[in-house]
């Protein structure tokens, strides 16, 4: 699985899991399917209810919206996801790691027409490969891209982050905590960052300062991305 690292204006790195090019083909056929049944099902619907010429505009805009609107409005207000998403675990999320708002997920559907409709998703599968972040052309203007949830097979693998070779760690101290009580830690922290949850980020920071018995400086999301980051340099030694 390839990932990608970023620095956010709090000096915070994050490690994005990018979704696999095939993850994202086989989460495009299970909506495309869904859909297909969705057409089928109103088609044989408004036969049986022959109407006049007079409803067909009604007819159209019945069967043609949700079509239309499907990724939209799913990825708007489902989290990110549309039904083949959940089933394969992967997510849109902003580049940075937080949740889209919904102008973002507006600009990567109205780009959806040249990415994927047009050329059956020849564009959005070369951007994606040449691109390295998992961006399709919409995501690239809507600064988005699509990351994968699905768990690691081992523990080591879920707390590892990327740690330069200069690294300078700050908080020895952190081996205090054991694999799963730092996944823990990794796990409230990624899912409080996802959600823009700043409360429960300043809680976590003070919680984890509190057992290692020191007082930290600078912002609470900084001191647990270091502390995750020292744990890993002093547990790869």
């Amino acid at each position: 699985m390839d990932n990608f690292q970023i620095e956010t204006a709090q000096n915070v790195n994050i490690v994005q899991n990018v979704a696999g090019v095939g993850d994202r083909i086989l989460a495009y056929l299970v909506d495309s399917i869904l859909l297909g049944i969705y057409l089928f099902l109103m088609i044989i619907l408004f036969s049986w209810m022959d109407l006049s010429d007079d409803y067909i505009f009604i007819v159209i805009m019945t069967i043609g919206l949700p079509v239309m609107l499907y990724h939209l409005l799913f990825e708007a207000f489902w989290n990110g996801q549309s039904p083949g998403k959940r089933l394969m675990k992967i997510r849109v999320v902003k580049i940075d790691g937080s949740k889209p708002a919904f102008s973002n997920y507006l600009l990567r559907w109205l780009l959806r027409l040249i990415d994927i409709s047009l050329a059956s998703g020849a564009v959005a599968l070369v951007v994606i490969l040449f691109n390295g972040k998992g961006q399709r052309l919409g995501d690239i203007a809507a600064q988005t891209t699509v990351i994968s949830e699905k768990p690691s097979m081992f523990l080591s693998q879920t707390i590892l982050v990327d740690i330069p070779e200069d690294y300078q760690p700050l908080y020895p101290q952190v081996t205090v905590f054991s694999d799963t009580e730092m996944q823990t830690i990794k796990s409230v922290f990624d899912e409080a960052k996802y959600n823009g949850n700043h409360n429960i980020i300043l809680t976590l920071a003070a919680k984890v300062s509190d057992v290692m018995e020191i007082k930290y400086e600078g912002t609470p999301m900084a001191f647990v991305n270091k502390v995750i980051q020292d744990y890993n340099y002093y547990t790869q030694q």
